[in-house]
């Protein structure tokens, strides 16, 4: 049923999207950006270039913001509804589609994803020395330690990029780290409410106009992907140690496309994709999202489109997979060319705990290195027994300081920064703050700089202490804050933010595809704004620890990186392979990773192919590689028509007579729909090609562990490789009887197919799941 709800939300999305510009009305609405596809190949040879022709026969005498070349041929333009039908009915026109805002998603890592400084990834590929990657974020902090080029060699000749310079960022803020540096603002200025119509542009007051990062995410994910060695790393004592990118000697590229308050904007977004691509880069970072909850269909979404471009043009493309677990179906960037990554822990915590007036200690985090309570307890309350929403949460100007003032207050988690409750708490006169998780939330915990003395705690403990609180009307408590500790036990764990699958537009294609390192991330960070980014924090830090999918992103873009310096022949879908088919399913306990949210074993919705392992991914005997005529072939198997498939890729293509089906896509994982209206036995069989990339010489056996309740065989079951036969196919058949499947909670059951030659294990997921037909 939540499959046939999806394709009916879908459904309903993709007209619904289609801009409105038909209807009539009796005065004109202000004006917005417009996205315009373009038939490239219909510009007349009287105009020297494409933008000549825009400016003259589309726009004229609209100004416009900005031209795709690389990724995506068109332009996008602030204008009226009805100049933006007039040129909708131009012939050369593909398609058009509204600006839309996105949101970003929000040390011992490298160690824990396996590399070492002696032998591996790291010694192979030199620290990724020749490898560009770029960052499409909030910009950069420049001065740190982490953006040295010292010792490193020359910029690598193929650059073709600049640095431009504005703000505060003068061309002496790049070096041979920093390779790269631009900013695109245009969308945002043109937005109504932002820069536009009510914005008054770029606010200086907050912001730099220049590639220099006034909100720190940027600074943390480059710093995180290819940031350098940094000694005596630490945030206010919290995580000390050597801080290190997973790319140490990785070149940046450094696209602004996000601004402080104020999100990002897919005409800017676009418009870098077509500069990094043009400038040449070969990995692009992009920890941005829908803020909406909804996935757009590839041709109605921007970052889809110029990743299409970027990874056509030989770019490995990585990007978060989005916040909002772990509720299902939750992932983001679900396009198959996309490496959609998910967030888990290490093993590394920031232990705090709450000690209740009757001797109770029960567990949480933070990262709050103010003056501590050293012990003292004082009245503990919770403004949420009143049933006012706003003040069990929080939310300024909710708390009453007469109920509040000298006490530690309990806050819900959600709705506002949990960084920005404890500023609320203080205002009100409150000494502490015990951050509670809900049920949706459940045991998944955060770290945070608070400002006031502050722990995070799960939703059985928030239960526990609100009941405490209820029965004893001189309920008291303190809080006690225990530094940093490595060696935890389980990690990693799916946190409980992940966005979750399956995936909402094809379910057909596993999403996410993996998870990697991404809470609690120390990486480097902005002077512009303290440690939690509140207006009122006025402390500097040349470090922070944070934790989103956005943190995740870069881990996999840096491994990216290091693969592509190690294997220069290897294709953006071949890297994906080798860090899929090697990812870790268990934990440091060699136990089924688990899920933060219910503690329970996680699945492939929640964890892909499994944690990012760099130790195995080097070689991995054998990958499943895809070219650009299967990814056409995938969007004409989800019936997308030859013009709309030509919105995303540029080029005018022809579907088949006979339709491919689109869990053919020679992906390194297998989901397997079957309808819930069939009775008996159904079976579905899968076609998968892999390329040896091991040794010449080389026998793999299939190894199956079967779904509960599902017969799976693979044809043949064995694969010899020689010097003359690098790529072999098999098919996969996997068989149900309506009558012996038994789904699981998450609506389906799992499994796994592995090549195996001795050295490698080559294994790809199984999902076998049912659907409502329409």
């Amino acid at each position: 049923m939540a499959s046939l709800l999806l394709l009916t939300h879908f459904l309903c999305f993709t007209f619904t999207a289609i801009i409105p510009i038909f209807s009539p009305v009796s005065a004109e609405p202000a004006a917005k950006t417009y996205i315009f596809r373009v038939d490239s190949f219909s510009k007349p040879a009287i105009f020297p270039t494409h933008y000549h022709w825009y400016s003259s026969e589309f726009t004229e005498p609209v100004n416009i913001l900005h031209v795709y070349d690389n990724v995506f041929h068109g332009f996008s333009a602030s204008l009226s509804p009805s100049q933006a039908a007039s040129i909708l009915q131009h012939p050369s026109i593909l398609a058009t589609f509204e600006d839309r805002r996105r949101q970003l998603h929000t040390t011992r890592s490298p160690q824990f994803l396996g590399l070492r400084n002696q032998k591996g990834l790291w010694s192979e590929s030199d620290y990724g020395s020749d490898v560009i990657v770029g960052v499409l974020d909030t910009g950069i902090w420049p001065e740190r330690r982490s953006f040295s080029d010292l010792n490193l060699g020359p910029i690598p000749t193929r650059w073709k990029g600049v640095c431009q310079t504005g703000d505060k960022f003068t061309a002496k803020n790049c070096n041979r780290k920093i390779i790269g540096a631009r900013f695109f603002s245009k969308g945002h200025e043109a937005a109504p409410g932002f820069g536009g119509i009510g914005g008054g542009g770029i606010n200086d007051t907050v912001e730099f106009k220049s590639p220099r990062d006034a909100d720190g995410h940027g600074t943390h994910t480059a710093s995180t992907a290819a940031g350098r060695h940094a000694f005596s790393a630490n945030m206010s004592g919290y995580a000390s140690g050597i801080a290190k990118g997973v790319a140490p000697k990785a070149r940046l590229a450094v696209y602004k496309v996000c601004w402080k308050n104020s999100g990002c904007f897919d005409s800017d977004i676009l418009a870098a994709f077509d500069a990094a691509v043009s400038d040449g880069v070969d990995v692009i970072s992009i920890s941005i999202g829908g803020g909406d909850g909804i996935s757009s269909p590839y041709y109605l979404d921007p970052i889809a489109i110029g990743a299409y471009g970027a990874v056509s043009r030989g770019v490995f493309v990585s990007s978060s997979a989005g916040n909002d677990g772990p509720n299902g179906m939750s992932v983001t960037n679900l396009a198959p060319w996309l490496t959609t990554v998910g967030a888990g822990t290490i093993d590394r915590n920031f232990p705090a705990e709450v000690i209740l007036g009757d001797g109770r200690k029960l567990s949480g985090v933070s990262l709050y290195a103010g003056k501590p309570l050293n012990g003292k307890m004082y009245p503990i309350v919770y403004p949420g027994k009143s049933g006012v929403l706003s003040a069990s949460l929080c939310m300024e100007n909710s708390l009453d300081p007469h109920l509040v003032r000298g006490k530690i207050v309990i806050c819900d988690r959600g709705s506002n920064p949990r960084v920005a409750k404890g500023m609320v708490v203080h205002k009100a006169g409150g000494v502490g703050m015990i951050l509670a998780n809900g049920v949706s939330n459940g045991e998944g915990l955060v770290g945070d700089a608070h400002l006031i003395p502050t722990c995070a705690v799960g939703a059985n403990e928030g239960d526990a202490i609100k009941s405490y609180i209820a029965s004893h009307p001189t309920a008291s408590a303190t809080i006690n804050f225990h530094g940093t500790v490595i060696g935890v036990k389980p990690a990693p764990v799916v946190a409980s933010f992940s966005g979750r699958g399956p995936n909402g537009l094809n379910p057909e294609i596993l999403k996410p595809d993996l998870i990697a390192p991404g809470v609690n991330i120390l990486a480097a960070w902005t002077d512009a704004v303290g440690p939690t980014g509140l207006d009122l924090d006025n402390r500097k830090a040349e470090f922070n620890i944070l934790s989103g999918t956005s943190m995740a992103c870069p881990h996999v873009s840096g491994a990216a990186a290091l693969l592509k310096s190690a294997h220069p022949d290897w294709s953006p879908a071949a890297i994906r392979s080798a860090m899929m088919t090697t990812a870790n399913r268990v934990d440091n306990r060699l136990q089924p990773m688990t899920d933060e949210a219910t503690g329970k074993p996680a699945t492939p919705y929640d964890y892909g192919a499994g944690h990012l392992n760099l130790d195995l991914a080097l070689d991995p005997g054998l990958v499943y590689d895809l070219a650009n005529e299967d990814y056409v072939s995938f969007l004409c198997a989800i019936e997308y028509g030859p013009k709309t498939i030509q919105v995303i890729t540029k080029s005018p293509v022809n579907c088949p007579m006979k339709k491919p089906l689109p869990e053919n896509l020679n992906y390194p994982s297998i989901a397997a729909l079957f309808s819930t209206a069939a009775k008996g036995v159904s079976s579905k069989t899968f076609f998968r090609t892999v390329t040896n990339v091991g040794d010449t010489n080389a026998e793999y056996k299939v190894k199956i562990e079967a779904p509960k309740g599902v017969t799976v065989s693979v044809k043949p079951d064995k694969l010899v490789f020689s010097e003359k036969v690098r790529k072999l196919s098999y098919y996969v058949t996997i068989t149900v009887d309506s009558k012996n499947l038994v789904l699981n909670d998450s609506g389906a059951e799992f499994g796994s197919l592995s090549w195996i030659d001795g050295n490698h294990v080559v294994r790809s997921p199984i999902v076998v799941t049912q659907m409502s037909p329409l």
